[in-house]
């Protein structure tokens, strides 16, 4: 099964060139963290044969360096985190109906819902002052 993502890009706004259908870490040293805490989403991504270093059901961001590959349906506040550290961030992202959200899905349910990796750049904007 190929990899639902559209051509050959990461995230954070970088072009790269992993082959057809592939995401990895994109060098040796680098790091492929898939954060979720949902075993359906972790039969997805072997069913999408990504090559996947660490699963990991919370990630702490000062474990990221730049050039890592982070997948997964992480807070925005996270995502930024991991884009600050110069990692590409990969949304898993679902068509779900409302009634089905905040249940567990199977991979047959991710599938049928178009799961999809994303490329995503997240920035945090300066706090504004009261």
């Amino acid at each position: 099964m190929a990899l639902a993502l559209a051509g050959p890009v990461a995230a954070c706004g970088q072009e790269c060139q992993h082959g057809h259908g592939r995401l990895h870490a994109g060098g040796p040293g680098l790091t492929t963290w898939f954060i979720t805490r949902h075993p359906g989403a972790i039969d997805w991504a072997h069913a999408q044969q990504l090559q996947v270093d660490h699963f990991v059901n919370h990630l702490d961001p000062a474990l990221i360096r730049a050039g890592d590959t982070v997948m997964g349906s992480l807070p925005v506040h996270l995502a930024a985190a991991i884009c600050e550290r110069g990692a590409r961030y990969l949304h898993l992202s679902l068509d779900l109906p409302a009634e089905l959200r905040g249940r567990e899905l199977s991979v047959q349910q991710l599938h049928q819902f178009s799961a999809r990796l994303r490329p995503f750049q997240v920035t945090a904007l300066p706090a504004s002052v009261r």
